[in-house]
């Protein structure tokens, strides 16, 4: 007998199970909501033909994890790359982004000016520019065209004077650089040009008419010096280079102080213009000081048309006079011939570019002889009428020792031998300093040092000679005797004029200067340091040398007469002796020299005048520089109203009669 069916299996094939039933067949597509692994309990249903199939999404999870490890990844590398940023190259990034941002622009501190002792200028300041551009500004990447510096090359040429390859080829040397310097002290009319081109170009950029190539273009204010009166003390002054520093004279010797100190100004940029709000950091230049010279300005152009002029009609290489105030030791001119004009010395000779008042070491000949008798006197080895016998012919060492001109023999007072500028009286004069040769070279030799020979003048001149001066010992046999009358030594022309004003100074040398004083940036002046001053020979041996040398222009049988000046009296020495050619190191051709003060009796001015190898007409100092002294020193005492002289001179003896 078989079991009842169960209703709900009815009609549901299956296999038996433990108790003879079937068991239902598992659908593998089970409905959502079913657990894994457990039946229903009824049968899946079958789909209706034609009902649309039921598709199954899946799970969401999986994906969400993988977009969120994804977008944890992106934000950590930005993390990364903001911390290196950030904190880690920060400054790099800093200093590249204000490399790139911010301009440097130097601010040149004006140069101080160069005045004479009244104020007058020698050398200043006017308004100028460094025209400057910016190469990085000019790259293809940058301008938009790939040849602006070629562009920017042919617009500026013809306004700057330059050649436009030169100028291409500053702008493409370095593409990187943010500073080139095209031209330097330009005039502001022609940075006005370039100015008025800047803005054509911005305006046709904007209406989208090519580009600016001129954007990185700019002006650097940099003061340019001149030169108000031309050649004026152009030896003394010197010139300054292209970048504006001191070059010869007092530019270079004074260039620390003339200079000042120059200032920076740094400002943010942006396509070659300023950005008007932004950050701007400026250190102040500093302005030079301004010099005031001992030099007149008068006096100075007095001298140096005396010297030119003269220079000119001689036919000589050169030629230079001092002024000196006897008293102070100031010097009132250094004339040069010939010249040069510092404004414009592109078409100068180099050998004339310098000082050779100060850089010439030549013998100096009769002149020297004042020396002596200084040392001849001082010793009190003889006086003034002390009676000389000067024959035509001196044998000495090995040679005979002669005068300018044959003569039979002299009888001179020492005062005759100064007037008549005998070298062989000066030889026996000299003689009598001491017993022995030895002794008498160190005798001379220390009045020669005292004097201010081979060391030195205390100017500090650049390119100064201490001249040369050997020791007694190293003297040779004819330097024993040549050496008194001015050769066998040689000295530059200061120091020349420093020996004559020491005498008129009643024998008391003061060093020379050329500086009175300085103005600092903040207005004060400051007094050069007082001169220093030697006692050189006592004022006793002083007032009679200047009494001797009024014989050499006063006397008839003196060897200065052209160098009179009416109403004053004048003493002053003449020199003639053989130039050392610089080229060969052989004597070839004369240096013509005349040295003096007046008044004689109340001194004020020296002035001295040197002629280097003269080839037309005379060759002797009296007759050469004899004249130019007289000009320069007839207008320096007019100059300073210098009275008249209120006695006669003494008109010392030259010659004696040897009967009586």
């Amino acid at each position: 007998m078989s079991a009842p069916q169960d209703p709900r299996r009815r009609g549901v094939p299956g296999p038996a199970g433990p108790r003879g039933d079937r068991r239902p067949r598992q659908d593998p597509a089970r409905r959502p909501g079913d657990r894994a692994g457990k039946s229903s309990g009824r049968p899946a249903p079958r789909p209706r033909p034609g009902a649309p199939q039921q598709l199954r999404l899946g799970s969401p999870r999986p994906r969400l994890r993988l977009i969120s490890l994804g977008l944890t990844l992106v934000m950590l590398v930005f993390v990364v790359r903001l911390l290196q940023v950030q904190a880690v190259d920060a400054s790099a990034y800093a200093a590249k982004a204000n490399l790139n941002r911010y301009i440097p622009v130097k601010l040149s501190a004006e140069r101080g000016s160069i005045t004479d002792r009244n104020g007058v200028d020698l050398a200043t300041t006017v308004d100028a520019y460094d025209i400057t551009a910016a190469p990085d500004l000019l790259t293809p990447k940058t301008a938009k065209t790939h040849d602006a510096p070629r562009q920017a090359a042919a617009l500026l040429a013809p306004i700057l004077g330059k050649d436009q390859a030169d100028l291409e080829q500053k702008l493409t040397d370095n593409p990187r650089s943010q500073y080139v310097v095209l031209a330097r002290q330009q005039s502001p009319q022609v940075w006005n040009q370039i100015k008025d081109l800047k803005s054509a170009l911005d305006d046709a950029a904007a209406k989208g008419e090519g580009t600016n190539v001129l954007a990185g273009v700019n002006r650097e204010a940099h003061s340019k010096r001149v030169y108000p009166n031309g050649d004026l003390a152009a030896g003394l002054l010197g010139f300054v280079d292209a970048d504006g520093r001191g070059s010869a004279g007092l530019e270079q010797q004074l260039n620390k102080k003339l200079a000042g100190k120059d200032g920076k100004r740094v400002y943010a940029q942006s396509g070659g213009h300023q950005v008007p709000t932004g950050d701007v950091r400026e250190q102040p230049a500093v302005p030079g000081s301004d010099y005031e010279l001992t030099i007149d300005r008068d006096i100075q152009w007095a001298a140096q048309s005396a010297i030119a002029d003269q220079v000119r009609k001689s036919g000589a290489d050169r030629g230079y006079v001092i002024v000196q105030d006897t008293r102070t030791g100031q010097l009132l001119a250094m004339a040069n011939a010939p010249g040069f004009d510092p404004n414009d010395i592109t078409t100068t000779d180099a050998d004339a570019l310098g000082n050779a008042a100060v850089s010439d070491a030549y013998e100096p000949g009769s002149v020297s002889k004042l020396m002596s008798m200084a040392a001849v006197l001082q010793e009190g080895v003889a006086r003034w009428d002390t009676h000389v016998v000067v024959p035509n012919r001196l044998p000495r060492a090995d040679r005979a020792f002669a005068d300018d001109i044959d003569h039979p023999t002299w009888y001179l007072t020492l005062n005759g031998v100064l007037a008549k500028s005998s070298n062989i009286g000066t030889i026996l004069a000299t003689e009598q300093l001491a017993k022995t040769k030895r002794q008498r070279n160190q005798i001379l030799y220390s009045y020669l040092r005292k004097f201010g020979i081979g060391r030195p003048s205390g100017l500090g001149f650049p390119g100064e000679t201490p001249g040369i001066l050997a020791k007694p010992q190293d003297w040779s046999a004819s330097q024993q005797y040549t050496i008194p009358f001015g050769q066998g030594l040689s000295l530059n022309a200061i120091q020349a004029t420093s020996v004559y004003s020491t005498i008129a100074n009643g024998g008391e040398r003061v060093a020379p200067t050329l500086i009175r004083g300085a103005r600092g940036p903040g207005g004060d002046f400051t007094a050069a340091p007082a001169p220093k001053k030697t006692r050189v020979v006592s004022k006793e041996t002083a007032k009679t040398l200047a009494e001797m040398l009024e014989s050499v222009v006063d006397d008839q049988q003196g060897t200065g007469t052209k160098a009179k000046i009416p109403g004053y009296r004048v003493a002053g020495k003449t020199g003639t002796s053989n130039r050392v050619d610089p080229k060969t190191g052989r004597y070839r051709g004369y240096t013509a020299s005349f040295a003096g003060f007046a008044p004689a009796d109340k001194p004020r001015l020296t002035v001295y005048c040197a002629v280097q190898n003269p080839t037309k007409g005379s060759y002797f100092g009296g007759q050469v520089c004899g004249p130019v002294y007289k000009k320069v020193m007839e207008f320096g005492l007019k100059a300073l109203q210098v009275p008249p002289s209120g006695k006669q001179s003494k008109r010392l003896p030259v010659s004696y009669n040897p009967g009586q």
